[in-house]
């Protein structure tokens, strides 16, 4: 389940717990049958097209009354198409902000065109408008938005399942299997298409190459049209044994990669608005090491739970990672100190009564 569909299942999933009744619209694309719980509705339109991963779902035209629909946003087509639901029935609208869209070029003029015009229109109809981050929200598109409607923006971070991610996974059959005993493992988690180009992952490569740890391997989990490329540097820099690619992995099996890892490396040279793999890894107790960016940089505590760098510096990300290979005790510490910020800022739990009582209040304006 990819980012903003974990979060909606699982901000659903909670207020289910909490005794109410939600039901989740979304595409039938890919064409696949998920399983879902038992406790919320969910409803799979199947899409009369689609441009890229944006599916023109007629069917969200047609909602019901609800309480409280909550959009999570950029949704092209889907937006629109709860933004005019929202004129015609009187469903309340609260919004998720996901992401921003940035593209370069002839389709960046589009897109900032659609943002200015139908995305506007979207944002100022939601009653609230919840980001993960706030310090990617000032320091993005949305900035204006944010001093326009300062009470209505609030910060709602992405959480973590923080007993399916937890320092107790065990992953001694996983080591066996991969044959890393005694052996420090970097771990990079994430998309190696085109489209993330921003995670730098090519740096992250040059970066273990300049580390003095001899044994240690970085392990990279993902898949993409670059994984090819990728391959060819690693292989390139002579670490073709050093460096593991170890294709798509199963959310399921997740947590043992966690677990068998001593650290986990986030090199993005472009902001993003959370950054979901770091809290992953520090709820299995790991220390992290992300670039100093608006979003991401709001998870890690610089020195605390993890270190931040410069965005493209691969001296000093080399310099970080070696840092934390060569120690032990400092890793134990930082990984420590990340578990209790995840347990008391991103367990779903809390993060699901948060939004519970921001409904609420919403619902008590609206009735006002």
């Amino acid at each position: 389940m990819a980012g903003t569909g974990n979060v909606c299942y699982h901000n659903s999933l909670e207020l289910a717990k909490l005794g109410h009744s939600v039901t989740v619209f979304t595409s039938r694309y890919p064409d696949e049958d998920y399983k879902y719980d038992d406790s919320i509705k969910v409803v799979r339109g199947r899409p009369l097209f689609r441009i890229g991963n944006a599916p023109f779902l007629p069917k969200l035209m047609a909602l019901e009354r609800f309480d409280i629909v909550h959009l999570h946003y950029p949704y092209i087509f889907g937006g629109e198409l709860i933004f005019l639901n929202s004129l015609l029935r009187g469903n309340t609208l609260v919004v998720t902000c996901q992401q921003d869209l940035v593209f370069d070029g002839f389709l960046g003029g589009l897109v900032n065109g659609y943002k200015s015009v139908l995305g506007k229109r979207v944002l100022f109809r939601a009653k609230k408008i919840f980001a993960p981050s706030m310090d990617y929200v000032v320091n993005s598109s949305f900035k204006r938005l944010a001093e326009l409607r300062k009470r209505d923006v609030i910060e709602l971070p992405n959480g973590v399942d923080i007993e399916k991610f937890n320092p107790n996974v065990d992953c001694t059959d996983l080591r066996r299997q991969r044959n890393l005993h005694g052996r420090n493992v970097v771990l990079f988690v994430g998309a190696l298409d085109r489209a993330h180009l921003f995670k730098r992952v090519d740096l992250l490569i040059q970066a273990f190459h300049k580390v003095n740890a001899p044994g240690a391997v970085l392990m990279i989990i993902g898949e993409g049209d670059m994984k090819h490329e990728y391959q060819q540097l690693a292989g390139s820099l002579g670490l073709s044994e050093q460096v593991i690619f170890t294709g798509t992995i199963t959310d399921w099996d997740l947590p043992q990669y966690y677990a068998l890892c001593d650290l986990l490396v986030l090199p993005s040279t472009r902001s993003e608005i959370f950054g979901l793999v770091l809290v992953e890894a520090m709820a299995c107790g790991k220390p992290v090491i992300a670039t100093n960016l608006p979003g991401v940089r709001t998870v890690v505590d610089d020195g605390i739970n993890g270190f931040l760098v410069t965005p493209g510096d691969i001296d000093e990300l080399a310099e970080k990672i070696q840092c934390l290979l060569e120690n032990p005790d400092m890793r134990a510490q930082f990984g420590k100190k990340a578990r209790q910020k995840v347990e008391t800022r991103y367990s779903w739990k809390e993060i699901g009564r948060h939004l519970e009582e921001i409904y609420r209040g919403v619902l008590r304006d609206t009735d006002a």
